[in-house]
């Protein structure tokens, strides 16, 4: 599956341990991550700063559902079960 452009539900809804450029703590769940744009696009795609975890996440429709909608409502989900 390929990444929704303009999804952005993996930089809202998990939590994430490692420091992102502009959030030195990294970012609690529910969160907007502000390498976040507007139009929900990363920021520092393909930066070298971009944390680990976020370029190795991959697009799946298991966790990324069907729609924008539906894949914050999953990853949300899964966060909750995984805290």
């Amino acid at each position: 599956m390929e990444c929704r452009l303009g999804c952005g539900a993996c930089c809202i809804a998990p939590s994430i341990s490692s420091p992102i450029p502009g959030m030195p703590d990294g970012k609690p769940a529910g969160v907007r991550c502000v390498q976040l744009s507007d139009d929900n696009l990363c920021l520092i795609f393909g930066h070298a700063d971009r944390p680990d975890v976020c370029s190795d996440f991959k697009a799946t429709t298991d966790v990324c559902g069907s729609n924008n909608a539906e894949a914050l409502w999953i990853i949300t989900s899964l966060e909750t079960q995984t805290s």
